[in-house]
């Protein structure tokens, strides 16, 4: 019994690797960025309601505690500054660089991880928690922790994957464009936070 000729494609169950004129590892953070922004939006635009719907809504934030949430801020930029020194290393192949910059990077995010604990375990101290505090409206805890909660583990997990990457990198196993889209990633956490301080503390400061 003879067989028929059959031809077999050999890029068959290969994604394609630029199907958006992007490439695919590129096009799927962007998506996930976009579903991301939609998260951080529907719960912002949770709190904003939430507040305005409070008349005894409290504004529990002294002076320090602005200056640590500018302080924190100042550290995310300039993190979003080493992390764009990382990548320009990585283009120049210079791994060495690229994986000393990451890993300043990942330290700084670090640096706002324990600044920004510091400031929930100062709230915790004077009795905030999920659904009540001393001042006023009793969502105020599960808000501001619902959002800066969620807001620090995509730090965390950005310190994670900036380890990662950078070791990855520094082994010749990942290449520049892995860096570039990780820095995507980072951008839109510090620009998320941009939207954070001014509702969540500036709005809130005591008067």
């Amino acid at each position: 019994m003879s067989q028929a000729n059959v031809t077999v494609d050999p890029h068959a169950g290969i994604m394609e690797e630029k199907p958006f004129a992007i490439p695919s590892s590129k096009l799927v953070m962007w998506l996930f960025i976009i579903s991301d922004a939609v998260t951080f939006g529907a719960l912002l635009f949770a709190y904003g309601y939430i507040r305005n719907a409070s008349p005894d809504w409290p504004t529990p934030f002294e002076r320090a505690s602005i200056w640590n949430s500018l302080l924190m801020t100042f550290i995310l930029v300039t993190s979003s500054l080493t992390i764009l020194i990382a990548l320009k290393a990585a283009q120049n192949e210079d791994r060495v660089r690229a994986f000393r910059w990451t890993i300043v990077t990942a330290v700084l995010g670090l640096m706002f991880t324990a600044l920004h604990l510091r400031e929930w375990l100062d709230l915790i101290g004077k009795g905030v928690r999920t659904f009540t505090n001393p001042w006023g409206a009793p969502m105020f805890g599960a808000t501001f922790f619902a959002i800066t909660g969620l807001h620090m583990a995509h730090v965390v997990g950005g310190v994670i994957a900036l380890v990662a990457v950078g070791l990855f990198h520094k082994a010749g196993q990942y290449s520049a464009k892995h860096l570039e889209i990780l820095a995507l990633y980072w951008h839109f956490v510090d620009l998320v936070w941009m939207f954070v301080v001014p509702l969540v503390y500036l709005m809130n400061m005591k008067r």
